[in-house]
């Protein structure tokens, strides 16, 4: 295992001109804190891994047995006291193939499913693949910018047409890390009303101090057996672009009907993406730990940057993710400019920060940007500057 001395956040890493989506498709000048990747090099242990099988030279149809299953499951063990039978396990290129396998697997034309909007922008996309109706069930604020469940509001939603609840935990873009609390009075909920959960856990490894992420099928086994969990090393690991997730499915039955849905067209996991699982579960601990040190020194950094200094836009504290929502609807712009209609215009306009639109998160994000802080403080001091000269002149 590499030491921690090797773990150099602060590098400046060139991405452009490197078929990179966050870094190409913006302008020269500008800093992008939006696609949620960051711009660290991802563990030596996994580019060493990555390093020896390029060095082989032959790319043939892989075979790994059970390898990345029980690494998986070794993981969860160890990171979230989750105990997993690597049989329960199916390999996937990718969490969104992921959930759409998973709501083709329960509902039929007609069914509903149920988002908790401001949610990732995907999951809004599922009713019309495939011919539901949408329901939303819109997170909530307190005074602090916090984001929560109501959980009377979220039996309402429900209808007997519901059969499945699309949970994001952590919580993306809101940076929330739901409570036993809030996750089991979901959980009876949908249990009460024949609802399947479809959680997306994707950030899970990703969470702060006087935090804890609870995978939600760890709440008791009626729970578990109505629970598909989603799960990848991508965001934790920064290894998007090699596609390698999973969905943890105890119920056998329930793993039947979703393996159905591969219909051909979801397959397995690429080889380069399964040596990268592997290495990033097996050695990537170390790394992982001084990651989430360094990223919470920039969640602190933004937090207090954006309530000291940012006149009319409101932060909640992110407790998970690498990702802040901003709140502009306050924002009174200086004389002469305007959110063009969105406020993440007026940013890329005036600062050259590019930020997310909160409206592609659906349902109350409008008048909200989101901001990836995974990246060298330097980079993000310059791009809060930036916004800061921006807004006050």
């Amino acid at each position: 295992m590499s030491s921690k001395r090797d773990f150099n956040f602060d590098h400046l890493l060139d991405r452009r001109g490197n078929d990179c989506v966050k870094w190409d498709l913006v302008e020269q000048d500008e800093l992008p804190l939006w696609v949620a990747d960051m711009d660290f090099q991802s563990p030596p242990a996994v580019q060493e891994a990555l390093e020896h099988a390029v060095s082989h030279g032959v790319f043939g149809y892989p075979y790994f047995g059970q390898q990345a299953e029980k690494a998986i499951a070794n993981w969860l063990a160890e990171r979230h006291n989750w105990q997993v039978d690597p049989a329960d396990i199916v390999l996937l290129p990718g969490v969104v193939a992921g959930f759409n396998m998973a709501a083709g697997a329960v509902t039929q034309p007609g069914d509903a499913v149920l988002v908790q909007p401001p949610t990732y922008g995907p999951f809004l996309k599922v009713a019309g693949h495939w011919e539901l109706t949408q329901q939303d069930n819109p997170l909530v604020q307190d005074e602090h910018a916090r984001y929560g469940v109501d959980l009377e509001a979220f039996e309402a939603s429900i209808t007997p047409e519901t059969r499945i609840f699309m949970l994001c935990n952590p919580q993306n873009p809101t940076g929330r890390v739901f409570t036993r609390e809030e996750l089991e009075g979901m959980a009876e909920i949908c249990l009460r009303h024949d609802v399947l959960i479809c959680a997306d856990e994707i950030h899970h490894d990703l969470v702060y101090s006087g935090h804890q992420h609870i995978p939600v099928a760890t709440l008791g086994d009626e729970i578990a057996a109505n629970t598909i969990t989603l799960l990848a090393p991508s965001k934790t690991f920064n290894i998007a672009g090699l596609q390698a997730s999973a969905a943890v499915i105890e119920n056998k039955e329930l793993r039947k009907k979703f393996e159905a849905e591969r219909k051909g067209m979801v397959e397995w996991v690429n080889m380069l993406g399964m040596v990268a699982m592997h290495a990033a579960y097996t050695e990537g601990a170390a790394w992982l730990d001084s990651l989430l040190v360094y990223l919470e020194e920039n969640r602190d950094l933004l937090v207090s940057t954006v309530r000291e200094k940012f006149p009319g836009v409101e932060i909640g504290v992110p407790e998970g993710t690498y990702l802040a929502w901003l709140d502009c609807r306050a924002l009174d712009l200086p004389e002469g400019k305007t959110a063009l209609p969105h406020f993440h215009h007026f940013f890329k306009e005036e600062a050259g920060v590019v930020l997310n639109n909160g409206a592609w998160f659906g349902q109350g994000g409008e008048g909200f940007v989101r901001l990836n802080f995974g990246c060298p403080r330097q980079i993000l001091i310059e791009a809060l500057e930036r916004m800061e000269k921006a807004l006050v002149g």
